[in-house]
């Protein structure tokens, strides 16, 4: 029985050891490449921020998008209530940057997701072809509108999208998101754009598309009442025959005074909806945590030679990849927080290990909870009669939640 144990294990370190090989040549190979020119363009752009809450760093970040040196272009901001205490801020930076700045409020919600719900509303209000959608927690540097909006002149590219991370935290709890985005998500999704010849989904930290590539594809509200929005825009852009080109821009988002719990609960939605997302692939994650499934191979075997050997190298490994990977993502103060990537390996398990255990949407009799321990009811597909295509529709048993933020939920006529 423990032979049996350790050739699993090894087997799962050996499959381990060539994802973080991988993740470190195809870190390097994208990052290392020549950089994007900032550089102005005729194509005057529409930036969609939907605002939901305040927090430290809020008018940072959103004057950040009005510093733009950029030719045309126009920042929309919306606000679902009216009386959200980020009005006032808004109000405060529109008068600042009332040339270029915009505020929406009082917006009718449309579906479950609350913030597609609000992009729905800034798209409509959009001046420009192309679009940027972006989230409320980003800061970008003056040239990003320069990288990112450009590539858009070529016809096939559908997409441009961006990673984000915190690129020098100041507390344990920001710095283990930072981690997981820096040394995990990003190498993950340059691994995935490897084996599947080019992305195939979006980031929601930058999605900048065309107005006229998302009515071809039916437009937002078919991701309303879905749950990994950025996923299926991309996934819907990328059907259509478009290319996702992924920039090397990286925008800086940092969690600072942020709770482990709220990481936690955050990171096990994702769980939960790459779960769904993926299916049975969901499973494969699992040859991923080479160093965590060192320790038990250290245990049965009782610290033999060969087995101190493997571990060793398979985290010696892992140190090199985060070490490139803060590097060449321009992040290399993360590298004193290089402590905690075993707790960010440890949690990385539990998490995709908890999210093992919540069943993809297979019927109307599936039920699941929100992070408020809600049940509800998954999606009842049937046509809809304005359009003929398929909707999903949700149905609480306690009362109405939004299943991605977890606020009430009033659906609009």
């Amino acid at each position: 029985m423990i032979l049996a144990l350790e050739i699993v294990l090894l087997l799962l370190i050996a499959a381990s050891i060539v994802f973080y090989s991988w993740c470190a040549i195809a870190t390097l190979r994208f990052y290392t490449g020549k950089k994007p020119d900032a550089r102005s363009s005729d194509q005057p752009v529409s930036i969609l921020i939907p605002v939901c809450g305040i927090d430290e760093g809020s008018w940072e970040n959103w004057e950040s998008f009005c510093q733009q040196t950029y030719g045309s272009y126009e920042v929309v901001f919306g606000v679902m209530d009216p009386k959200d205490p980020a009005v006032p801020v808004l109000e405060k930076l529109i008068a600042t940057y009332s040339d270029r700045a915009r505020l929406i409020t009082s917006l009718e919600v449309r579906g479950i997701n609350y913030q597609i719900s609000n992009l729905m509303h800034l798209l409509e209000a959009a001046r420009h072809e192309i679009i940027i959608l972006t989230n409320d927690d980003m800061w970008v540097q003056p040239d990003y509108l320069s990288i990112v909006a450009p590539p858009l002149a070529d016809p096939s590219v559908g997409i441009v999208t961006c990673g984000y991370l915190g690129h020098n935290p100041a507390f344990p709890v920001a710095a283990l998101a930072s981690l997981g985005r820096c040394v995990d998500f990003i190498p993950s999704v340059l691994v995935a754009r490897d084996l599947e010849g080019g992305l195939q989904f979006a980031l929601g930290a930058t999605i900048a598309t065309r107005k006229s590539i998302l009515e071809k594809v039916g437009g937002l509200q078919t991701v309303v009442n879905r749950v990994g929005s950025d996923y299926h825009i991309g996934n819907l852009i990328s059907d259509a025959g478009y290319r996702i080109e992924l920039s090397q821009y990286v925008l800086e988002t940092d969690t600072g005074e942020e709770r482990f719990q709220q990481l936690l609960k955050r990171e096990l939605r994702w769980a939960r909806t790459s779960r769904w997302q993926r299916g049975w692939l969901y499973f494969t994650i699992a040859t991923t945590y080479g160093t965590v499934y060192c320790l038990p191979l250290l245990l049965l075997s009782g610290f033999q030679t060969w087995a101190i050997v493997v571990s060793g190298f398979t985290i010696g490994l892992r140190v090199v990849q985060s070490l490139i990977a803060m590097v060449r993502m321009g992040c290399p103060k993360l590298a004193k927080w290089m402590w905690l990537l075993p707790v960010r390996d440890g949690l990385n398990f539990i998490i995709w290990a908890i999210g093992v255990s919540v069943k993809p949407f297979t019927g109307a009799d599936d039920s699941s909870k929100s992070a408020k321990g809600e049940f509800f009811r998954m999606p009842r597909v049937k046509p809809d009669s304005r359009t003929g295509t398929n909707r999903q529709i949700w149905g609480c048993q306690r009362r109405s939640v939004c299943l991605v933020c977890s606020q009430p939920l009033v659906l609009g006529r």
